[in-house]
């Protein structure tokens, strides 16, 4: 896949995003592609954080994937700094060619190269698929989570 770019989300990116989160069972009942009001605002806020990687993969000037990484610092562990992997989706177009390994390989080494000790992640009960791929690039559903909506 060598032209594949993985960069820095840009806010000209932001209606694909939110196509692509949108475009499944889960993201058609929880995102509104149609105001993008509330994903500008969040983006200001990302762009302004320096732990907050938003990232999209770019094939021939097309989206085709894209993800979210966030490091933390913390006490823990012996003052480990964790990552957390959020929001990945790859365009419908693309899923099964290797891509998504691709961006979460990306995201694996970039916790390396921000000296995380460990890399997380959450996916919704309900998307299996998901779940097999994550356990295939060697995470382990090691706790149980816990949300409250606000």
């Amino acid at each position: 896949m060598s032209d594949l770019d993985i960069r820095a989300a840009a806010v000209d990116d932001l209606p694909e995003l939110v196509a692509m989160l949108a475009d499944d069972p889960l993201g058609a009942e929880r995102e509104s592609p149609d105001d993008l009001t509330p994903y500008l605002a969040a983006f200001r806020r990302l762009a302004g954080d320096p732990n907050q990687h938003l990232m999209v993969a770019v094939r021939a000037d097309r989206i085709v994937g894209t993800l979210q990484l966030t490091v933390i610092p913390g006490l823990s562990r012996r003052g480990s700094t964790r990552s957390v992997i959020e929001g990945v989706r790859v365009h419908k177009d693309e899923r099964g060619s290797g891509l998504g390994t691709l961006l979460m390989r990306w995201a694996v080494d970039e916790s390396r190269r921000q000296e995380c000790r460990l890399v997380q992640l959450t996916s919704d009960a309900s998307r299996t698929d998901a779940h097999r791929f994550y356990e295939q690039l060697g995470f382990v559903a090691s706790h149980v989570g816990f949300k409250l909506a606000l």
